[in-house]
């Protein structure tokens, strides 16, 4: 029986074959009889196999996960191709990109969209807040080749502190319609932090955080409920939110407003309620045919990222899930792309699905596109990891490839092999002689070498 999800997959032309004969998703079907559920449900299948394939996976399993909401897939930009997360396939990596009010330069935002896809990101967030915003999303959307995720949440805020001076002075309407025509841009995913709630307000009163709420779009939210003295609007109005998502085939990412902004934060009550709410808030999106990403923290000590991943998945009901970080430690400005890189690795072997990557410029400033690029080699390699560990095929027949080409001192097949295989030539080139057989740090003490003349006495 095809799932509810199926029916809002497709429109008439589903499972088209787009460039490199990629399957594309496409806006979700007008229920108007163009198109048979039978129809439907082979070309979410067609999707699935594609997918399947690309990661040399089941796929039934993916079909059985996509059913059951354990498996979402982004639909692809114009110029590009959908990206699927889950427990049963590699683990994703995204980059966040966009202006701020104090630099709002849309070239330069489209020079990192550049890098992070060079550098292999699987789908790129505009989180712009200042300039033309409109503007700038349809230019990353437009330029990507893959999936663009966004937080509306933004641009209602930012209209509002342009038109009345105050984000408390925001219309619920004005946040529903931020979603809305984020939808008509063609975002494949969007982050709503639907789960702040008065009542997990409570607990921060009740004990004060040392970092209180980090999140953006959670805290002009909770300052509008303060000032208003009003339930969240998204969680309120809950219902038409997946509305939208569901006219425009976007993946609801339920936002972690509350999440923990530092070690000292981490898993308190508050963080506790609003993970209950979003897991009630997953199964009403499956309910109603919306596919549901969630997502996590955040500033996370060592010895808890395995437990919270484990916790959040329960209460989620193994929804993908989709952290940013976590990063380990708060004590690393300007090389938060390794903290987090560390939490990633841990967090991705333990049940995250997507990582969002961390850039050095992280709790300093806006990245520079060199800080986009090393943001996402550092989530690649937690990735690929996680990947080992998770088992995924090919992860392992990667490194042994890279083990026997180094044993073997190919340098031609370590420089392809390499994750960044640019950067791998640059050092190589820059420290060791050409064609020769070893590398500086060891020389004529290399334990490769010596290990090869040792089997051939």
């Amino acid at each position: 029986m095809m799932d509810k999800y199926s029916r809002t997959f497709y429109n008439d032309d589903a499972a088209i074959l787009g460039e490199n004969d990629r399957t594309k998703t496409v806006l979700t079907v007008v229920e108007n009889g163009l198109k048979s559920p039978k129809d439907m449900e082979f070309a979410l299948k067609e999707l699935l196999k594609q997918i399947a394939l690309e990661e040399a996976t089941d796929p039934e399993a993916l079909y059985h996960d996509f059913e059951h909401g354990r498996l979402a897939v982004f639909k692809a930009p114009p110029s590009g191709k959908s990206v699927a997360v889950g427990e049963k396939l590699k683990v994703k990596v995204n980059a966040n990109i966009g202006t701020s009010s104090d630099l709002h330069d849309e070239d330069f935002e489209l020079r990192k969209l550049e890098a992070s896809i060079k550098a292999g990101t699987d789908a790129v967030m505009d989180l712009s807040t200042g300039g033309d915003l409109r503007s700038v999303r349809r230019k990353i959307i437009s330029e990507s080749s893959v999936p663009v995720g966004s937080v509306p949440i933004y641009e209602a805020i930012v209209q509002s502190l342009r038109l009345r001076q105050g984000a408390e002075k925001m219309e619920p309407k004005e946040m529903l319609d931020a979603i809305r025509l984020h939808g008509e841009d063609g975002i494949s995913f969007v982050t709503v932090h639907c789960g702040v709630t008065l009542k997990a307000l409570e607990h921060l009163t009740a004990k004060p955080r040392v970092c209180g709420i980090v999140s953006r779009g959670g805290s002009f939210l909770a300052r509008w409920m303060r000032a208003n003295k009003a339930e969240n609007p998204l969680y309120e109005q809950y219902d038409e939110v997946l509305d939208i998502c569901k006219q425009y085939n976007m993946v609801i990412s339920l936002g972690d407003g509350l999440r923990p902004g530092a070690i000292a934060d981490s898993l308190d009550a508050a963080q506790v309620e609003e993970l209950i709410t979003l897991g009630d808030l997953c199964r009403r999106a499956r309910a109603k045919g919306v596919q549901a990403i969630i997502e996590g923290p955040g500033h996370v000590p060592l010895d808890q990222v395995a437990s919270q991943m484990q916790l959040q998945k329960k209460l989620c009901d193994d929804a993908p899930f989709y952290v940013l970080g976590p990063l380990v430690t708060d004590i690393a400005p300007g090389l938060d792309h390794i903290t987090s890189a560390i939490g990633g690795a841990v967090a991705a072997a333990n049940g995250a699905d997507f990582l969002c990557y961390v850039t050095p410029s992280e709790h300093l400033g806006l990245p520079s596109v060199e800080d986009v690029r090393m943001g996402v080699l550092a989530a690649r390699v937690a990735g690929h990891a996680a990947d080992l560990v998770r088992k995924r095929p090919g992860a392992w027949q990667w490194d042994e490839q890279m083990s026997r080409a180094r044993k073997d001192r190919n340098w031609p097949d370590q420089i392809r092999l390499a994750l960044d295989p640019e950067l791998a030539k640059e050092i190589r080139a820059r420290t060791c002689r050409e064609n020769h057989e070893t590398c500086t740090m060891c020389g004529d003490l290399c334990a490769y070498k010596a290990d090869t003349e040792l089997d051939m006495l």
